[in-house]
């Protein structure tokens, strides 16, 4: 029985655990937060990932947890109307087929799939590695040592595996551009089941409603040409640039960067992509967006990690040598992954124009939503056909 660690204990690193304590391995997921993340904005779950979910046996779950948006309505400087448009018309797909989940509770529904059978130890992180040719050998923050057959890094875009083992994170990180705070805030809009996006050249907000829920999710994004260096690691320095980048700004916003600086929640972030030139070296491998995070300008981050869980834990099930199931699992997923990064370049990105002239052109092609024909599921999302896993689920 090969022991395996696990880093990071959001969807990734579950799904993995799932698929390998099917096949008999010892896995133990190991979380720096004191327990589970469950806040968070909605996630979507598409394509070839409702394939995985529905292998795993919880996509009825998953239905019953559908939020189904009714609409988004982009609106301008001074908040009056552009278009209002239903999801599907933009980010293609059919109604009863993709999935709009709370983050939190796919997060739960993965987490109670495992907890009774894999060890989840909450509140620490893996301090050093060592990786030799018989295992790796791991120091925890905590001070514990232990040792395992395999080490798989699925703690975020961030990755403290990816820095432990591959070095600084800037060779495989790319900025596309923006910077983005997100928060909640009271629902004094009485918003249900809709979302708000305001634009104006290199700036743009939204408010998401989920259902009837008292809370809205904010979002403040801001086009940069350079990351913002001075705001890592500093909240107070977050929401002052925050502040001063929307200083002035009508409709919501004033009411917005007040609930933004008051907010318990606030997540502060670039967005970017992982691009990583292989994902595994030794004994140790890495998944979801430590290994490829694709933005959530795509909105596949969440597919993707489902969906790398279940072909690296077909991989080491159907493999006995980890080095050549490694290399498996990344020519099996590395064109899927690819292809939906690629989404960025393909106009996703147009949905905040950093220009006028670019903002007019994305108003005028949401207009034409309005009249075009259902926009297709985009066929980057069911891009990759899952193998039969060999272990039947219990």
């Amino acid at each position: 029985m090969k022991r395996v660690l696990i880093s990071g204990a959001s969807i990734a690193g579950p799904a993995l655990a799932f698929w390998l304590r099917r096949a008999g391995f010892a896995v133990t997921v190991v979380e720096k937060a004191a327990e589970l993340r469950v806040g968070g904005y909605p996630i979507d779950v598409r394509g070839t990932a409702l394939d995985a979910v529905e292998r795993m046996g919880i996509l009825p779950r998953l239905r019953d947890l559908h939020i189904s948006t009714r609409r988004l309505t982009f609106l301008d400087a001074d908040g009056g109307e552009v278009v209002s448009l239903a999801p599907d018309a933009i980010i293609g797909g059919t109604e009863g087929g993709d999935l709009e989940i709370r983050r939190g509770d796919l997060i739960r529904t993965l987490y109670d799939l495992v907890r009774d059978d894999v060890e989840v130890r909450f509140g620490d992180t893996v301090a050093t590695l060592t990786d030799g040719e018989d295992g790796v050998d791991v120091t925890f923050r905590s001070g514990r040592p232990d040792r395992y057959d395999l080490v798989i890094g699925a703690d975020g875009l961030h990755s403290r595996t990816r820095e432990l083992v591959f070095g600084d994170e800037a060779p495989f990180h790319h900025y596309l551009g923006y910077c983005f705070a997100g928060f909640t805030m009271p629902n004094d809009l009485g918003l249900f089941r809709e979302g708000l996006a305001w634009s104006t050249p290199g700036k743009g907000a939204a408010l998401y409603a989920v259902l009837d829920s008292e809370e809205l999710h904010g979002f403040l994004v801001s086009a940069r040409p350079e990351p913002p260096m001075e705001a890592f690691r500093n909240p107070e320095a977050q929401r002052d640039l925050i502040a001063r980048t929307f200083e002035g700004d009508g409709w919501e916003i004033p009411r917005m960067v007040a609930a933004m600086r008051e907010a318990d929640d606030l997540f502060f972030d670039v967005i970017s992509q992982i691009r990583m030139p292989r994902w595994s070296s030794g004994r140790v491998a890495l998944i979801g967006d430590a290994a490829h995070a694709p933005s959530f300008l795509t909105g596949q981050g969440t597919s993707l990690a489902l969906v790398g869980a279940y072909v690296l834990g077909h991989a080491l099930t159907t493999i006995p040598d980890h080095t050549a199931a490694f290399a498996a699992y990344e020519n099996r997923l590395r064109g899927f992954v690819e292809a939906n990064q690629a989404l960025v370049s393909k106009g996703q990105a147009t949905l905040f124009p950093s220009t006028a002239e670019a903002l007019e052109r994305r108003n005028a092609k949401l207009r034409r939503l309005t009249t075009a024909p259902p926009t297709p599921a985009r066929p980057e999302h069911s891009a990759l056909t899952l193998p039969e896993f060999p272990v039947p689920v219990r």
